[in-house]
């Protein structure tokens, strides 16, 4: 049996996500992978099952390392709920400048991981749930307007951040990043705050 080495688990998911960026998930495959990481398709295999495992493994780490940044903002005591909540659209955007290629996965490709694995949902759910709970401190604080549905505004920032990012990483230059923060700022704080 072959050993893993090095970081070529890490340089293959890295490509992976290269190449579901640049032919779509369906369109991907593992030959492209393994060029794309400069190792043999044998290589790919040793790491992962298929191309499902590795797109699978991919949402899960965005949605764990999203999910632990979120926590440490939600646990800051020195913020109050607006700038919990603004932290919180800062670490969605934040997330994503660095890899455009990671964007275009993570908008394209999430109904795909619903299809593959009904549980993985779950790391979906638990980052959103704790925004959630973000919105029931601005409630109770009174910060934020009572009447919100708080099932509502997560689909609402959730639905509208993924078409965002996927016209950011498609259009960079007709939708900058720092225009489309300020405007997700504005437009969500100023439909929930009092």
């Amino acid at each position: 049996m072959r050993l893993k080495e090095g970081n070529k688990e890490s340089d293959i998911l890295e490509a992976a996500i290269r190449v579901f960026a640049r032919y779509g998930f369906h369109e991907a495959k593992i030959s492209m992978i393994a060029t794309e990481a400069g190792v043999s398709a044998g290589s790919v295999y040793v790491y992962y099952e298929n191309k499902e495992d590795q797109l699978l493994e991919i949402f899960r780490q965005i949605w764990d390392k999203l999910y632990k940044d979120l926590n440490l903002i939600a646990e800051r005591r020195d913020l109050n709920p607006v700038e919990k909540f603004d932290s919180l659209i800062d670490l969605l955007f934040d997330f994503f400048i660095e890899n455009p290629s990671l964007a275009l996965v993570f908008v394209n490709e999430q109904p795909q991981v619903q299809r593959l694995n009904k549980k993985y949902s779950q790391y979906s759910d638990k980052f959103l749930a704790l925004g959630e709970d973000i919105v029931r401190e601005g409630l109770t604080s009174s910060h934020f307007k009572q009447d919100i549905d708080i099932k509502i505004l997560r689909s609402y920032i959730f639905g509208a951040l993924r078409h965002l990012l996927q016209q950011w990483a498609q259009h960079p230059k007709e939708y900058p990043l720092n225009t489309l923060r300020n405007n997700v700022k504005f437009l969500s704080k100023h439909g929930i705050m009092k």
